[in-house]
């Protein structure tokens, strides 16, 4: 099927202004090479962060911008509309396509009533009577629940929401081709926002509308697009079918922008991306969004990804991604891991008599920057398969895989080097932790067994370590012993240790189950943070579901060294499928009032 509307290399670019800029000053590169189509009849989002040029998108397409700041192409049924006088414009607006704005409340005129307001495009594009406009006005009205009392309303005497909808029935009026939303749902509470939804579905049904929603509100899009456009920084960076992406998001951005989004399936804290937004007027070298990118690597400061088709999309449709990895990668990879204990390491003429299987056929995946967390009760091979994923044990089947290397088919060397990027956090660190070392040593000890730096940067590195984790790092602190400290300071240290690396990857195996609930926390939050400030990926092994569901983004219960079940932390928590989940869920601590 042609598109009903078709852009092409789209770019809306502003001159500097002010009275301290000169005439070479960069301008403000507001949107910078987009390209999509719209059919008819069909639904499309674009979402991004404030700031990222969805709005500026949808005032183009009305031709509501100076006309030497936009090139490229804009094409309505074939018809070129960049370039077009004030006079071709107003043939398009309204009539065949219509905006309604986010900032409704300056959008209307507050001198007149919002009857007329409504009316307005009606009597001038339509060339209808007042009577007529004003009848048609008041259906409109009522359709998207307003009264006449409403109507009768000035601007100022409305509520935000209210005076959304009415913005709504001014775009509607003149039942355009393409309807352009702008963050139709904020200013709304819980259930005018299901009514809007449910009314610009109904709309888009029965008139054949082509919706083109300019949103946060991922939920939103979620119900009433079916294809979705991800903007950054006035570049396009996802594109494809909208369950698919919101569902699997391939581009790291993408992965942040539902990370941060709340729902009441969501279980964890949210977690920002971390960053902010480039400057549109000197925006990056390479991929815009490397600086605030976990997996960068240094093609991605230099050139430019492409859209491309990616690969791997479940639904068979079309997916393009711009990235040069081909999208969020995969930071760690186990298939169908196998581990069995013999009483007395003896291997017996009946293994289920003399030993046990400790992990058996396991597969997980932890992507880049994401916390999954292991969960299952005492005895169900969690610690087994961390020493497995950190290769302090060789599994008797199947493979890890760390940043797409086979961890147990390196070498010697490689290994080592490896094993700079993924560290270990044991359960207890009285047993893990040395008596005879002082703080300072045990922090240092990676780094001298790995021959990196000076004595000097290493005790410079080892006290950025101990500052990440809000330990002191003066010289009393760094001679202290194991006994001296607390259990939350000698777990602190523990970390410092697995941090002085500075690794991709943290396997903490209940790092806190052995502290009080303030101290636990504490701990959890600071290593929360500091995850998501380096951008590591974080798995947890944990019997505390309470805990882990504040942190995770996935959750694997783990029963008798098997996988039981596995997803969305919220999901799991909030619809869990297996009995053992189940039973886990009702056995857990709870105030029951």
């Amino acid at each position: 099927m042609s598109a009903l509307l078709s852009v092409r290399d789209l770019h809306v670019h502003f001159p500097a202004v002010g009275e301290h800029q000169t005439p070479a000053a960069a301008a403000t590169r507001a949107v910078d090479g987009i390209s999509f189509d719209l059919r008819a009849g069909e639904t499309l989002a674009i979402v991004g962060e404030t700031g990222s040029g969805k709005t500026t998108i949808g005032r183009a397409l009305l031709g509501l911008h100076p006309p030497a700041s936009v090139q490229g192409s804009i094409r309505l049924q074939g018809e070129e509309l960049v370039g077009l006088d004030e006079t071709g414009w107003r043939a398009v607006r309204w009539q065949r396509i219509a905006m309604a704005v986010q900032s409704a409340g300056t959008a209307f005129d507050p001198v007149y009533r919002i009857a007329a307001q409504i009316a307005e495009p009606l009597r001038v594009h339509l060339h209808l009577s007042a009577r007529e406009a004003d009848a048609r006005a008041m259906a409109l009205a009522r359709r998207l629940g307003l009264t006449s009392r409403h109507l009768r309303a000035y601007p100022h005497q409305l509520s935000g929401g209210e005076k959304q909808r009415a913005m709504l029935a001014m775009a509607l009026s003149c039942e355009p081709e393409v309807l352009i939303a702008d963050e139709p749902t904020s200013g709304q509470d819980v259930l005018s926002r299901a009514q809007l939804v449910a009314l610009l579905q109904a709309i888009c049904c029965e008139q054949g509308t082509s919706l083109l929603l300019i949103s946060h509100d991922l939920a939103a899009v979620a119900q009433l697009t079916e294809r979705v456009v991800v903007l950054y920084a006035g570049k396009l960076i996802e594109t494809g079918d909208a369950a698919e992406i919101l569902a699997s998001p391939r581009h790291p951005y993408t992965w942040g922008l539902l990370n941060a989004y709340p729902t009441m399936t969501t279980a964890r804290d949210l977690r920002a991306i971390r960053g902010s937004l480039p400057d549109p007027s000197n925006p990056p070298m390479g991929c815009r969004f490397h600086p605030r990118c976990t997996q960068a690597v240094a093609r991605c400061r230099v050139e430019e990804p492409l859209l491309a088709r990616s690969t791997g999309v479940a639904s068979g449709g079309e997916r393009l991604i711009a990235c040069h990895l081909g999208g969020l990668q995969a930071l760690l990879e186990a298939t169908a891991l196998r581990k069995a204990f013999r009483a007395n390491g003896q291997i017996g003429r009946r293994p289920a008599d003399d030993g046990v299987e400790a992990v058996r056929d396991v597969d997980l995946v932890v992507w880049e920057g994401e916390v999954v967390a292991v969960v299952g009760e005492t005895g169900s091979g969690k610690t087994t398969l961390g020493r497995l994923l950190v290769g302090q044990l060789v599994p008797d089947a199947g493979q890890v895989r760390f940043e797409a290397q086979d961890l147990f088919g390196l070498s010697t060397a490689a290994r080592k080097r490896c094993y700079r990027r993924i560290q270990f956090i044991a359960q207890d660190p009285f047993d893990a932790i040395s008596p005879r070392l002082s703080v300072g040593k045990v922090v240092r000890e990676p780094l001298e067994v790995q021959g990196i730096g000076t004595d000097d940067e290493r005790q410079a590195r080892a006290r950025e370590a101990l500052d990440a984790v809000s330990l002191p790092t003066d010289e009393g602190f760094l001679g202290r012993r194991a006994h001296t400290l607390s259990g939350g300071q000698l777990q602190r240290v523990a970390i410092a240790r697995a941090l002085v690396l500075d690794p991709k990857l943290l396997v903490a195996d209940e790092p806190v189950s052995m502290l009080d609930a303030s101290e636990q926390a504490r701990v959890i939050n600071l290593l929360k943070d500091i995850q998501s400030a380096r951008g590591m990926g974080l798995l947890i092994i944990s019997h505390d579901l309470a805990l882990v569901r504040k942190i995770a983004d996935r959750i694997l219960v783990m029963q008798q060294g098997r996988i039981v079940e596995a997803g969305p932390a919220g999901r799991v928590i909030s619809a869990p499928q297996h009995a053992y989940t189940r039973a886990l869920l009702g056995a857990a601590p709870a105030f029951d009032w």
